[in-house]
């Protein structure tokens, strides 16, 4: 684990991991680590956001989601980039084995393989999953 940092002015800075796992509809978690990632980057915390699994999903441009009732908040993450939120991953194996490819998403994000994930994980000091 990476070591917290301190800024100039006595505030703890540190790096914070949001994987998301799920597939953005049928349950809340993909909107609320959403609303918890803008929170976070909001108190100028080193954000850091992952999706894998079924959560590559949430990322997918052009969501059909009327037969579901639910709103579609992909567009959402456009504005992680106002809240200063730019270090964005998807893992490459869980897009290929779901047929997406960058050219298929809302947002410019980082493709890592799962080795460097688990790295990425790993140097975090805080790593929350849904």
């Amino acid at each position: 684990m990476s070591d917290a940092t301190e800024t100039a002015d006595g505030l703890v800075t540190k790096r914070f991991l949001y994987v998301n796992r799920k597939a953005p509809h049928g349950t809340v978690y993909a909107l609320e680590v959403l609303e918890m990632i803008l929170v976070a980057a909001m108190y100028e915390q080193d954000v850091h956001v992952a999706f894998l699994d079924d959560g590559v999903f949430q990322l997918r441009k052009n969501q059909a989601t009327e037969e579901l009732e639910m709103k579609d908040f992909s567009k959402t993450y456009r504005a992680l980039e106002d809240y200063g939120v730019e270090k964005i991953f998807l893992e490459k194996e869980s897009m290929e084995e779901r047929g997406l490819t960058p050219d298929d998403l809302v947002i410019p994000a980082a493709t890592i393989d799962r080795k460097q994930m688990t790295e990425l994980m790993d140097s975090m000091d805080v790593v929350l999953s849904a």
